[in-house]
């Protein structure tokens, strides 16, 4: 996080990281991963996309597998089908279609062979250019384009109906982009601007003209069928069987491509590559001819198309005037910078895993940004940003690590052996030392104690005396820590712990108890805990719950976290009572009072304690609610009522009473009381005369 010190320098050094990474990836020197972008928000947008695609101004007469396979097609050469392509093409003209374009280009003709072939065609196309509905197309190789035959270019009118077919690939091969016009050698050799095939089609259909650029970035729909393709083989029977309705439905008012859609010739690579969808998906309705199973693959999904719908593309963002907008370069780069100050923002406010979390949200809320962006036909960077974003994340942890934190870290490693982890968060946030001063505030306070410390460590050398009290100081440490609480100090070989501070916790007298608990069951079950080779570690703790002052006290050149007050040294003194009891962990009643019914408690005694005349009553936990051992010794209800007796003053009832739980240290020793009787003038309070 930023240090209030320092924020400056901070806020500084991650603009400056900010402006570094946006000015890299809006660089034009990386165009290529803008494009490579579209092709990955074409593959997001599909689950975007609604089903029913708007209805395409173009379509297509595909020359398709179908229609290599069915007579009067099969087993003849393409050049041979051209009055079959009259026919077809004059059904879809007097159907109203709009103008048909020619995506292949048929360069020789069987005239000279077969006389008369190609009159129906060469008619065809000669009326049809006549009246502006026709463009052949022709295709740009090196020095010499292919053309269609010189029969079709006269049939035409040579150059006013014949435009170029030629697309224009990426750097990686990928289609993105359409041209609108090319530079063309005009008959007495002078070059000329000349309208692309789909920007020519556009334009009969009544497409606005567009001023500047020399290419559209195209929108391609991914929806199946959301380009209407026809079968030329179902065509001809629908016009050999006089259904001029179905010309009429299909092609009224449509631009319409003729090319091939096979299954190798003439694919292409697009930006869709990624966006695949089943090819039997989407097919126009048929006329006549049913389809054929053969060709029906649900299953199959290829990651190019037929160019033909490349053209039929562009004719479509022509007039729809929909194409893909890319925003200006300073546009991009003010976005990048936005998403990448976004990123910036965490890593300098949060922790280093949240600020990880949020860059990655801040990641995903960028890409949800250019996702719905693309949806309405504005392409965003979207790969730069997440690339920047990714080298403002290295860049400003970098910085966080060798220079921002390096404060930070040292003053966590100078008092992290002191003060709580709660304490050193907050004073680093703060970005402020250690002061002196407190705040009154209650909390419960732990206290144990070794039973029999002195006299087992009489025995053992003071670097073994050091080694089993470090191993036993980490394990109870481990464990109060677990519950929420902090180890105020260790002294000789007592633990003093509190829980409700520093953060406040509502439940800290339950968490005491709870801790005090698991540190008494894991000495019993643990039998490793040794000073040196004598008996196993016993401890006695005392628990109390009210106010104290707490906070940073001591002098103004060493000082503690640490907490004051009576509630403190009451906590002190009931641990030294379990030795008056026979009891392992004793509480105030002020404790009981708040763990409510979350523990299960019996009570012990009435007593005071030394320096103080208002009596307390003792209650030892038994466990947690609904946890209380079978097998345990002590019987809470039978306990209570010798209790009764002995507050009642019939002492041998109650003697008897405790000598029937004879596993129950507490029960013995107040047997012990019974039979010596309390002296004369006892008010049912016990007087603890040691610490």
């Amino acid at each position: 996080m930023l240090s209030a010190r320092n924020w400056r320098r901070d806020w500084l050094s991650g603009l400056a990281a900010s402006m570094l990474a946006a000015l890299l990836f809006a660089s034009p020197a990386l165009n290529g991963l803008q494009d490579l972008g579209i092709d990955v928000l074409y593959a997001l947008q599909r689950p975007l996309l609604s089903d029913r695609a708007p209805e395409s101004p173009a379509v297509v007469i595909a020359l398709d597998e179908e229609t290599h396979r069915r007579p009067p097609f099969a087993d003849k050469p393409t050049v041979l089908w051209t009055p079959e392509l009259a026919q077809v093409m004059k059904a879809v003209l007097d159907g109203g279609a709009s103008v048909v374009g020619f995506d292949i280009v048929l360069p020789s003709s069987m005239e000279n062979f077969v006389p008369g072939m190609e009159r129906p065609f060469l008619l065809t196309l000669r009326d049809a250019a006549r009246q502006g509905r026709v463009v052949l197309g022709r295709v740009q190789h090196q020095a010499k384009p292919i053309e269609p035959h010189a029969g079709q270019r006269i049939a035409v009118g040579q150059d006013r109906n014949i435009r170029l077919l030629n697309a224009l690939e990426d750097d990686d091969g990928v289609i993105r982009r359409h041209p609108l016009h090319f530079l063309w050698r005009n008959a007495d050799g002078t070059l000329a601007p000349q309208p692309a095939m789909a920007a020519e089609l556009a334009a009969r259909k009544g497409a606005p003209a567009l001023s500047g650029g020399e290419s559209i970035l195209l929108r391609f729909d991914t929806r199946p069928g959301a380009i209407p393709a026809y079968s030329l083989a179902d065509l001809l029977a629908c016009a050999d069987g006089n259904h001029a309705e179905y010309f009429a439905r299909h092609f009224k008012d449509k631009v319409v491509l003729i090319g091939v859609a096979a299954d190798v010739e003439d694919r292409k690579l697009t930006s869709m590559r990624w966006a695949t969808q089943p090819e039997a998906a989407g097919a126009a309705p048929r006329c006549t001819l049913p389809p054929m199973p053969e060709l029906i693959r649900s299953d199959l999904r290829r990651d190019s198309i037929p160019g033909v719908f490349i053209h039929a593309t562009a004719v479509n963002n022509l007039l729809r005037g929909d194409a893909l907008r890319q925003p200006s370069l300073p546009m991009a780069f003010a976005a990048i910078l936005l998403a990448v100050l976004a990123a910036a923002l965490a890593i300098l406010l949060l922790p280093p895993l949240r600020a990880a979390l949020a860059s990655l949200v801040a990641a995903l809320l960028w890409a949800a940004i250019a996702l719905v962006a693309f949806n309405a036909g504005w392409v965003l960077p979207l790969l730069n940003g997440l690339a920047a974003m990714l080298l403002g994340y290295v860049l400003l942890v970098a910085y966080r690590f060798t220079l921002a934190d390096r404060d930070k870290r040292a003053l966590r490693q100078a008092f992290a052996l002191y003060l709580p982890r709660p304490v050193i968060d907050r004073m680093i946030d703060e970005g402020k030392p250690p002061a002196l001063g407190g705040e009154q505030r209650a909390v419960t306070v732990l206290f144990s104690d070794i039973a029999g410390f002195t006299k087992a460590s009489e025995a053992l050398s003071p670097a073994e005396l050091v080694a089993a009290l470090n191993e036993y100081f980490a394990a109870m440490t481990a464990i109060v820590e677990e519950h929420g609480g902090f180890v105020d100090k260790f002294v000789g070989d007592a633990v003093v712990a509190v829980f409700g501070a520093p953060l406040n916790d509502g439940k800290h007298a339950q968490h005491a108890v709870r801790a005090a608990l698991h540190m008494d069951r894991v000495l019993r079950e643990q039998k490793g805990f040794r000073l040196g080779q004598n008996a196993p570690i016993h401890i006695r703790i005392g628990l109390n719950t009210g106010p104290v002052l707490i906070g940073n006290i001591g002098s103004p050149r060493r000082f503690n976290y640490t907490a004051m007050g009576d509630a403190v040294n009451l906590a002190s003194r009931l641990e030294g009572a379990n030795k008056m009891f026979g009891t392992r962990i004793l509480v105030s009643d002020s404790t009981r009072a708040a763990c409510g019914d979350a523990i299960l408690f019996r009570e012990i005694d009435r007593v005071r304690v030394l320096g103080r005349d208002a009596p307390v009553s003792l209650y030892e936990p038994l466990a947690r609610a609904g946890r209380l051992r079978a097998d345990d010794p002590r019987n809470a209800a039978a306990f209570a009522a010798a209790l009764a007796l002995w507050r009642q003053g019939d002492f041998a009832a109650a003697e008897r009473g405790f000598l029937a739980l004879p596993n129950d240290p507490a029960a013995v020793a107040f047997a012990k009381r019974c039979a010596a009787k309390p002296p004369l003038g006892w008010d049912g309070v016990s007087d603890l005369t040691e610490k």
